[in-house]
């Protein structure tokens, strides 16, 4: 049976979605959150976030706040549960959403699942994949908040494990305010940083979200899978995070590359929710429906992944514990045979000497001939680029080339036997025009950039 032939079958089977309540529960340890939602009455998910206390977080908020906080922490984690049996129809019994807010879901959702639908050839339009209904939608929306924050100067930075985070951190420190790290299901690399960085796990806000595992039976069942939009999920849980801090600021480490389509020639984008037509509709979502106060933007949005690589080379007590390979998370490595890897080893090997790039990643990467269909992909020979978080395809040979010319005049490693280098083409001492940062930290970056060049 088709994936196709799937879709349309379960549709017909299972025709509703329902949002049927959020909870949550103050208790010593922390703040307590369930979802509940509803397929059919053998089909029922309740998944779990856990944020536990720490000195700096403020569980005393207002019901309408927390209300509102978890309710649209809901709405995001829907996509998770629905995409395995794809209901047509998405009722939202546990609040109220104006007909406006209903099309920013749709959106997000739809833009979210391109990938999904895409790899599972599955034809679907953003008119009639599902549709969004609230049985109170007559009744007023829930609130724009009045927030009041104790740090209205500090930063809090979602730390994933990789190179991008790291600069954020690293950069967004200052004699005025300390950042606060923001870990969701910490893991080796994301404590291991933030450890490089002087935090403990104490210092940390931390995210404990749980899958319900009737999902995974269902997963194992045959029914569909596929990647969802986790950064925007993310999004959604670091203003919850924001306001139990205190600390209105939240840094992101998406940078402009994000930006680029996974598939030539169509809106298809594995990295969706971290590009700026997300960002910017995330920002304007969220001053209009839950409070003006919040300040969602990506710190490193006006750099490449080229000169992120650049700044991150310059921090050496971070080169042995960053990881950004999905493959190996679990484990805490580099695989050393996925696609993560490859791009991560190209976008840093013209700033990090070949000996020393080749012990952080176990081998050299660009010496393996099994790498040569990612290869392929990274540099715009096949259809798609590879679905992961990796940059343009400009800056990929740009990498390449600058990387030659420093390390390789003469013998080269097998997938550069026969690579054709030009001229880099991504700018190191320039920054993309588009962005949401404010002019201090505007500031503040392109000083780092223009000191990384300065020493390159």
């Amino acid at each position: 049976m088709s994936n196709q032939t799937k879709y349309n079958s379960f549709r017909q089977t299972y025709p509703k979605f329902v949002y049927e309540s959020y909870q949550y529960d103050v208790q010593p340890d922390g703040l307590h959150i369930v979802f509940t939602f509803r397929i059919a009455d053998d089909i029922v998910f309740t998944p779990t976030a856990f944020i536990p206390a720490r000195p700096f977080l403020h569980f005393d908020q207002p019901r309408e706040v927390l209300d509102t906080l978890v309710f649209h922490i809901g709405m995001i984690e829907i996509i998770s549960y629905w995409k395995c049996l794809c209901p047509p129809v998405v009722e939202v019994r546990c609040g109220s959403l104006s007909p406006e807010q209903i099309l920013f879901w749709k959106n997000l959702y739809y833009n979210g699942l391109g990938e999904f639908f895409y790899i599972n050839g599955i034809s679907a339009t953003q008119a009639d994949f599902l549709n969004i209904v609230s049985p109170s939608s007559a009744s007023k929306p829930l609130p724009t908040l009045s927030t009041h924050y104790h740090y209205p100067q500090n930063h809090l930075i979602p730390i994933g494990g990789g190179k991008d985070s790291v600069v954020t951190l690293e950069l967004l420190q200052d004699a005025a305010n300390r950042p606060i790290p923001l870990i969701m299901n910490p893991r080796g690399a994301t404590v291991n940083c933030i450890q490089a960085a002087g935090y403990t796990l104490d210092d940390a806000l931390v995210i404990h979200r749980t899958i319900h595992p009737r999902l995974l039976e269902l997963n194992a069942q045959g029914c569909l899978n596929g990647h969802t939009p986790f950064s925007a999920m993310l999004a959604f849980y670091t203003l919850l995070a924001a306001q139990l801090s205190g600390i209105p600021n939240i840094a992101l480490s998406n940078e402009s590359s994000a930006n680029e389509s996974t598939v030539v020639g169509t809106n298809v984008n594995h990295q969706y929710s971290k590009s700026l037509e997300f960002e910017n509709d995330f920002r304007q979502y969220v001053a209009q429906y839950i409070s003006p106060s919040f300040n969602y933007f990506s710190f490193l949005r006006p750099l490449s992944e080229l000169q992120i690589a650049m700044l991150f080379s310059s921090y050496e007590k971070y080169f042995d514990v960053f990881r950004s390979c999905n493959v190996g998370s679990k484990q805490d490595i580099w695989c050393g045979q996925c696609p993560k890897c490859l791009f991560a080893y190209i976008i840093l090997s013209p700033f990090i000497p070949p000996q020393r790039l080749n012990a952080i990643f176990g081998k050299c990467m660009l010496d393996d001939p099994d790498m040569r269909l990612y290869f392929d992909q990274l540099t715009g020979h096949a259809e798609t680029k590879p679905f992961e978080c990796v940059g343009t395809i400009s800056e990929v040979h740009s990498a390449l080339s600058m990387a030659l010319s420093r390390w390789y005049p003469n013998q080269r490693p097998c997938l550069l036997s026969n690579y054709q280098p030009a001229p880099p083409s991504t700018p190191l001492n320039t920054l993309f025009p588009d962005h949401n940062l404010s002019a201090p930290l505007l500031h503040r970056l392109f000083q780092a950039v223009a000191e990384a060049n300065s020493k390159k």
